[in-house]
């Protein structure tokens, strides 16, 4: 089950909501200095609406790992929104207050955040919000916005269901908050694929069921879901691990686990590789869960910052990481020893990550 465990400093750090790393303590060598970085010296922060998953601290400590490659960033302030729209953009205001002269933002509510983003940047502040768009236009509102394709995870889901599902089916689609870009944009996607056949019917609240990214709310969700609905074909969701607490319920209502179409997770590999053959019906499909999305953030808002050179695009790829069903591009993945909320398709190493969520 995934949890939301944390380790030592950092662990306090975290769950104060902020916390401030010291480029000169970190591993960074200026030897090798990327391209990116360049010489002037700067302070940078990073912001969370929400950073109360394992997903978002493995984000963040990738985050960091690719800024203490810089030796020009001589700090990071970090602050976790908490899930409060109001306190984000406090966060964000206060980062401006401090001085900080780059500012990557994860803008979980959306255009709720674009005012705030468009004071930092009118401030003078290189700011990059990256992966939910806040809407307004680059240049205008903030230096650049750090995207992904979400409708083509969206579209290989759809694909990918159109395999092992040929007959059709119901199909059950959950997200984020309410009207959060990525799975609006990944509905899109999965639409696009199935609508033509006419033979999927969605299921559960429209576009998406709403989950806030929150394991706990997540399992409630799904448990529901499972409650109300007899006949769950599969199960899209773009994070796949915060399901694995409700997935039980199959069995105690005499059903075996459906197909599951998400983002990759070592408690979700492990728990498939525990269920499989009692279930026939679990298939599984991952794309990378993309906690390196940030890292492109980070590139860009230190090289705009630093006069350092641009990053090549402003667009990180979504890719395919798992296929139960053919091994390719890699089978399912699962290392038992180690803790199950990390993310096996990240650069940051298991152990790295394992050290992160260890108590």
């Amino acid at each position: 089950m995934l949890t939301k465990r944390r380790g030592g400093a950092l662990a306090l750090a975290l769950l104060s909501g902020v916390v401030l790393v010291t480029a000169a303590t970190s591993s960074a060598k200026t030897s090798g200095v990327p391209s990116w970085c360049g010489p002037k010296k700067i302070t940078l922060g990073l912001t969370d609406g929400f950073g109360g998953n394992s997903w978002r601290l493995v984000t963040t400590a990738s985050a960091r790992d690719e800024a203490a490659k810089c030796p020009s960033v001589t700090s990071l302030t970090y602050a976790d929104g908490q899930g409060n729209t109001q306190k984000a953009i406090s966060d964000i205001q206060g980062m401006v207050a401090k001085g900080v002269k780059a500012l990557v933002v994860f803008p979980d509510a959306g255009k709720a955040i674009l005012p705030a983003l468009r004071s930092a940047y009118k401030a003078g502040v290189v700011t990059v919000p990256y992966r939910v768009t806040p809407g307004g236009k680059a240049g205008v509102d903030y230096n650049v916005f750090v995207d992904t394709p979400f409708a083509q995870a969206g579209e290989n889901w759809g694909k990918w269901i159109l395999k092992v599902l040929p007959k059709g089916g119901n199909v059950l689609f959950l997200s984020g908050p309410q009207g959060n870009s990525q799975g609006i944009d990944e509905g899109t996607g999965l639409h696009k694929i199935l609508d033509p056949t006419h033979k999927y019917k969605f299921i559960g609240a429209q576009p998406f069921e709403v989950t806030n990214w929150d394991p706990a709310l997540s399992q409630k969700v799904l448990s529901a879901d499972i409650a109300k609905y007899p006949k769950i074909d599969v199960i899209v969701s773009d994070f796949g691990p915060s399901l694995v607490g409700a997935l039980g319920e199959f069995k105690k209502s005499g059903r075996t686990i459906p197909a599951l179409a998400t983002s990759d997770g070592n408690v979700l590999g492990c728990y498939w590789k525990a269920h499989e053959k009692a279930n026939p019906t679990f298939k599984l499909y991952t794309v990378s869960t993309q906690n390196d999305h940030a890292r492109l953030a980070i590139d860009w808002a230190v090289a705009l910052a630093t006069g350092g050179k641009k990053p090549a695009t402003t667009h990180f790829p979504s890719l395919v990481f798992e296929n139960s069903t053919t091994g390719k591009p890699n089978p399912v993945e699962c290392k038992a020893s180690l803790p199950g909320d990390i993310y096996l398709s990240a650069q940051l190493s298991a152990a790295a990550q394992a050290k992160l969520v260890k108590k």
